[in-house]
């Protein structure tokens, strides 16, 4: 993991309304930080945008995804990214 990819990610979860006097942390999960399922759907889309990657279809589990497991995914995406697609003989 990268730190500017946590520096980043963590300030897009923050800009979308993360309740105030909530602490932002990797080990933060949704429902601690008081997110809704609309805010944390717009915090996937502008992620997706942000690093121009496409994250795994999934709901976000409120109660125990962490936003490290947020981080981890998109640090996923990029090492997909990086790697050029194999081409077939």
């Amino acid at each position: 993991m990268s730190q500017s990819t946590e520096k980043d990610v963590l300030a897009i979860i923050v800009k979308h309304g993360v309740t105030e006097g909530a602490e932002v942390t990797s080990r933060s999960t949704l429902k601690e930080l008081g997110l809704d399922s609309l805010q944390a759907i717009e915090i996937l889309f502008e992620i997706e945008e942000h690093f121009d990657v496409t994250l795994p279809d999934r709901d976000p589990d409120f109660d125990n995804n962490s936003v490290q497991g947020l981080i981890d995914s998109v640090d996923v995406a990029l090492q997909a990214k990086a790697v050029p697609a194999a081409v077939e003989p």
